[in-house]
């Protein structure tokens, strides 16, 4: 299979087919780190990181699966770069892009909440550098999806559960409550691909915290295609009834943005008033001694307990561990002609 070329905004945007090859390479690299098996997938090739937010893991990350690759990845920062805005004048996106892509073999972009004015806006800049960009670009967590997170997710469950034991396992999707105001995308992109891959799905969170209704839409079709449920929860503790994964993680109110801004005192404020959304070792007994997962940085005592995320059934550093390797299997794929 032959995907080289090919932009990565959301994992619903690729064909089963791919995503599962992207997968069975990325075990294989896992595998074979440190042979010379893909040391120089990317020789001589530059990956363009575009942080309009700092992170921790996706940069570590970007940077070694480059390494890995025989490549390079250079660090971008907005602030550093004569860009035009609503506010100043600069370079345009086609045209940054168009620059982009006689440099670089691919470009990541990671935009989160605190960085645009309303939901949406984030998809519609990678979108923007899409349509312009010769070179894949990929999105390294915008305010809608995180396809990386989610390859890592799916990764992981392979690795605990066994490749042909993942569909008919039910996931659990439990808000959290916490003080980072955290958007959307992680959370989505574990119900695409959990259901894409023919989990069961439970969403539960307290009432007026619902995600993007057109995502919703798009894992509840899912669902359908593949014979499994899909229902929603308000309640805290029964949601957790017969889970086989747990993925408590905090999310933003839908009134988080207004008036052309994002509020995150008023969000945090918000959030913190829901304290009974904690996932402990009371509510993990209800559950099929799940597994429990999570994104990181985890908020410890707000959206889980410590005993719960440091368990013998969290699998926290293991899915960390695997965005290295599955953005390496994108990476040598859309960048670097591989073939699986």
């Amino acid at each position: 299979m032959k995907i080289s070329g090919k932009h990565l905004l959301c994992t619903q945007d690729w064909t089963l087919e791919e995503l599962v090859k992207i997968l069975e390479l990325a075990e294989d690299m896992k595998r074979e780190r440190w042979s010379e098996k893909y040391a120089r997938v990317l020789e001589r090739k530059t990956f363009f990181m575009f942080f309009y937010n700092p992170s921790v893991r996706t940069r570590q990350s970007f940077e070694c699966a480059a390494t890995e690759l025989g490549g390079h990845a250079q660090f971008l920062e907005p602030k550093s770069m004569r860009l035009k805005t609503a506010r100043s004048a600069g370079e345009t996106v086609e045209d940054a892009a168009k620059v982009m892509s006689r440099y670089a073999c691919g470009l990541g972009i990671r935009i989160l909440e605190d960085k645009i004015p309303a939901y949406g806006e984030g998809q519609r800049l990678l979108e923007e550098y899409a349509r312009w960009a010769e070179i894949p670009v990929v999105s390294m967590a915008h305010d809608k999806f995180h396809p990386f997170q989610g390859l890592a997710d799916m990764l992981g469950l392979w690795q605990h559960f066994g490749r042909e034991q993942v569909a008919g396992k039910k996931l659990l999707q439990v808000w959290g409550h916490g003080a980072l105001a955290r958007s959307w995308c992680s959370v989505q992109e574990s119900l695409l691909i959990g259901s894409r891959f023919g989990m069961d799905v439970t969403l539960a969170y307290p009432e007026g915290y619902d995600l993007d209704p057109q995502v919703i839409e798009q894992v509840k079709k899912n669902c359908r295609l593949n014979g499994r449920s899909f229902e929603i929860s308000h309640d805290p503790v029964e949601c957790y009834d017969g889970a086989d994964v747990v993925y408590s993680r905090n999310w933003m109110h839908p009134a988080a943005y207004h008036d052309g801004e994002f509020h995150k005192a008023e969000e945090i404020e918000r959030s913190l008033k829901h304290q009974e959304w904690i996932c402990d070792e009371e509510k993990m007994k209800r559950t099929r001694q799940a597994l429990f997962t999570h994104p990181m940085p985890i908020d410890r005592g707000h959206e889980v307990t410590d005993a719960v995320a440091s368990s013998e059934r969290s699998i926290i550093y293991d899915v960390a561990e695997n965005r290295l390797h599955v953005q390496k299997a994108v990476m040598a794929m859309t960048m670097g002609g591989l073939e699986a």
